[in-house]
Formats: structure tokens, C-alpha cells, sequence
């Protein structure tokens, strides 16, 4: 009998692999690659979640090792040219949340812009008053930027199209025209920064994008910027956010990604109170989760089979 194995996370339902894949299905909590490559002994398969990276090492280690599934929709984790070196399909969940981001990504905009979390903490203390919070400014007309445009944010631009905004957008990947279709201009990215009232980062972490937002992006940035990341945590210098926050550099930030997850309880970012921070949730519905272990199931049982997965990965691929 084939062997899985899955490293412990919430959004990895061990109860529907087990049901669906004729294997046995094994859960570790492993959270570096030593420790993964030792409960993974003898494995044809493993489940992995964001956090726990999967190296050369972990390759060399399982010989049996056939398929990698990723139960979500990034691979930064996973060294996805080693996998090739030892034969080992790599897989993802590209769709699965779409939706969910986008809304997320939304909510968080709306949240900034109208202070609605700045004002409910007021009023639980006791105070009252419209002018108790930084200046709040109407939508319509002004500029958002979106940083990558691929389906995230392609749906961010869909999501928000009743609320009359310019949408500029850079991504070094996606043509002009592809941009236009969809009613938003291409722009390069510092003059994305200058521009946008509100910037959206959709962006993978790579060499090329890490730290991409730092000092001087952010001195680049409107007074009244509003910054918002469901991307991932990397894009960010952090210390610099901060010193923008605390400055009102900027106006605000929006986080659901962060470089260490969960923070530290005396994070600085959790301190100010022009900064909203929800905990790598915004892929989360009932559906969503539903989907991508039915995706997880699909990709593995053809990994074991011998079959290309449907949403296999190509090490040759530029994945940006």
C-alpha cells in the first residue's frame, strides 16, 4: 500500500485523504526539512502546508518519493528544481480560493479607507465621535494599484469595478493589452507607488520580490496610502512599515500575511492602531477548504498512479 504523508495543519483535512486515497495516510508534525525527512521515511507521497519547507535534502532523503503536494496555492516552500533532479512531481492548488483572497483583499481596502476597525475599538471604549479617527477620504475617482495581475487580483479589479476607481497594475509577466481588456492600465512600479492612493500586493515571494516594498517605496507613496498585503509576507520590509505607520508616512496597512506567522505578542505592527492585521485568513471559506483537499486528493492519487497531475508544476516555468 502506498504511504502519505501529511504535515499537521488546519487547512490539510487528514479525514477526507484517508477516505479518498486507496494509501495509508500518516500525519507529522515536522515543521523543518531534518524532521521531515525522518517522519517521511518510506513515503510515495507527501501533503505539505506553507510553513514546513521541502528541500534538496528532504529529496535525496525519500527515495520512494513521487509526489508533492502543496495544499494551497504558492510553492516557496518547496524546491522545485530538486523535485525535478529526483523525479518528483510537484503539485498546487491554483484556484481553489480566488474568491476568498479577492473578498478578503476587499475587505481589508473598505476596512482602511473607512477606519471601520479604528472606529469600532473607540466606540468599545466608551468614546463617540465621527472625527476620533485619521481623515477618511471618498473612493470614487481616486487610484488603486495592484502589484502582479494575475487571477487574485484580476478579481480584486472585478470585485471593485461598482466603486468607480482608476486601477493601475504592474506586472512584468502580463501584456498591455491583457490589462486593457480588463479596463486597467500598465504602469511600471515606481510610478505604481507615486500613483495609486491605494496599493494591493498579489505578488509570490521571490528574490526578485522580496522586500519590494521598502523605505523608498514607501516614501514614494501618497500621505494618504493605503496599503494592503494578501500576498505574502516577504514583499514587505516590516521595519520600514512600521516607521511609515508610526510617522503616517503612509495612512494605513491592511495585513493578512506576515514574515513570521504567527507574530510575536509585542509585534510593533500589532501596536498601531492605523494598521489592521487578520492571520493568513483570507483563503478561508467551508468551500474553499473543501476544494482544495479535493484538488490535494486529485494531485496526489494521479502522482501514485503514475500520471501527470492535473496541476502539476513545471520546474521550467518562470513562476512569477
Amino acid at each position: 500500500m502506498d504511504r502519505v504523508v501529511a504535515t499537521e495543519d488546519p487547512m490539510i483535512d487528514v479525514a477526507l485523504l484517508r477516505d479518498r486515497l486507496d494509501a495509508e495516510v500518516v500525519v507529522t508534525s515536522a515543521s523543518n526539512s531534518a524532521a521531515l525527512a525522518d517522519a517521511a521515511t518510506g513515503a510515495d507521497a507527501l501533503v505539505v502546508d506553507v510553513n514546513t519547507p521541502v528541500t534538496r535534502a528532504v529529496f535525496a532523503a525519500l527515495d520512494s518519493l513521487d509526489v508533492v503536494a502543496r495544499a494551497g496555492v504558492g510553492i516557496d516552500n518547496i524546491d522545485v528544481a530538486a523535485a525535478a533532479d529526483y523525479d518528483v512531481a510537484v503539485t498546487n492548488a491554483p484556484e481553489y480560493c480566488t474568491d476568498e483572497v479577492a473578498t478578503h483583499t476587499v475587505t481589508l481596502l473598505l476596512d482602511c479607507v473607512r477606519s471601520v476597525a479604528a472606529y469600532d475599538r473607540d466606540t468599545r471604549a466608551g468614546n463617540w465621535g465621527w472625527e476620533r479617527t485619521r481623515a477618511v477620504h471618498r473612493l470614487r475617482g481616486r487610484t488603486l494599484g495592484l502589484v502582479s495581475f494575475g487571477p487574485i487580483a484580476r478579481r480584486v479589479r472585478e470585485q471593485l469595478r461598482g466603486f468607480d476607481l482608476d486601477v493601475v497594475a504592474y506586472d512584468p509577466y502580463v501584456d498591455a493589452e491583457t490589462m486593457a481588456d480588463a479596463d486597467v492600465e500598465n504602469v511600471a512600479l515606481d510610478a505604481l507607488y507615486e500613483r495609486a492612493h491605494y496599493v494591493s500586493l498579489h505578488a509570490p515571494e521571490t528574490d526578485e520580490t522580496r522586500n519590494m516594498v521598502d523605505d523608498d517605496a514607501l516614501d514614494a507613496m501618497r500621505e494618504a496610502a493605503v496599503l494592503v498585503n494578501t500576498g505574502r509576507g516577504g514583499l514587505i520590509d516590516e521595519e520600514a512599515l512600521v516607521s511609515a505607520l508610526a510617522d503616517r508616512t503612509i495612512a494605513a496597512a491592511g495585513l493578512d500575511v506576515l514574515r513570521e506567522e504567527p507574530p510575536a505578542d509585542d509585534h510593533p505592527l500589532l501596536e498601531l492602531d492605523n494598521c489592521v492585521v487578520t492571520p493568513h485568513a483570507a483563503w478561508y471559506s467551508v468551500e474553499a477548504r473543501r476544494d482544495l483537499n479535493e484538488t490535494v486528493v486529485a494531485n496526489v492519487r494521479a502522482g501514485l498512479a503514475g500520471e501527470t497531475p492535473p496541476n502539476y508544476i513545471d520546474p521550467d516555468t518562470e513562476w512569477l
